[in-house]
C-alpha cells in the first residue's frame, strides 16, 4: 500500500470515528459536584468544581468531553481542567470560554495503535475532574 493510500485510509477511519464523537456511555456525575468559591480580590473569585468521570472498561468510543453550561465568567480568563486517577494527575488543559459563558473540551479516551492495529484505552475507570473558572463576585461580603 503506498503512502497516499495509507493516509487516505487513516483519514477515512478517523472521519468515521469522529462521527461517533459524543460518548453516550462516558458520564460525569453532576448530582455529586462539589463547588468551592475562593475570593481572589474584591472583583473576582476562583470557582472550583469537582466531579467524577466514569469510563467503562468496554468503551468503544474514542472521545470524552468536559462541558460547562453558560454561566457567570470573567473575560480573558480560561477554564482550567485537571483530571486525576486517584491522587495521580493524568491530564491537565485550559480552554477558552465562549461568548455565552460555556466551554467544551474534547479529549481522546481510546486510540488506535498503528503498529498493531489494536485499539488501546487511554482512560478507563473512575476519575476525579477538577474544573477551575474565574467568576465575578456577586456578594459584597466576598
Amino acid at each position: 500500500m503506498n503512502t497516499k493510500s495509507s493516509i487516505l485510509l487513516i483519514g477515512t477511519i478517523m472521519t468515521v470515528i469522529g462521527i461517533m464523537m459524543i460518548p453516550n456511555d462516558i458520564s460525569a456525575e453532576t448530582n455529586q459536584n462539589s463547588i468551592t468559591v475562593t475570593p481572589i480580590n474584591e472583583k473576582i473569585s476562583l470557582q472550583e468544581t469537582v466531579t467524577t468521570m466514569s469510563i467503562p472498561q468496554d468503551n468503544k468510543l474514542p472521545w470524552g468531553v468536559v462541558i460547562g453550561a453558560a454561566s457567570d465568567y470573567v473575560e480573558s480568563y480560561p477554564v482550567i481542567i485537571q483530571i486525576y486517577k486517584g491522587e495521580d494527575p493524568v491530564h491537565f488543559t485550559q480552554v477558552d470560554v465562549k461568548e455565552d459563558g460555556s466551554f467544551e473540551y474534547k479529549f481522546r479516551v481510546r486510540n488506535l495503535d498503528l503498529s498493531t492495529g489494536e485499539f488501546v484505552n487511554i482512560f478507563e475507570g473512575d476519575y476525579t475532574v477538577k474544573i477551575f473558572r474565574v467568576i465575578s463576585n456577586t456578594n459584597d461580603l466576598v
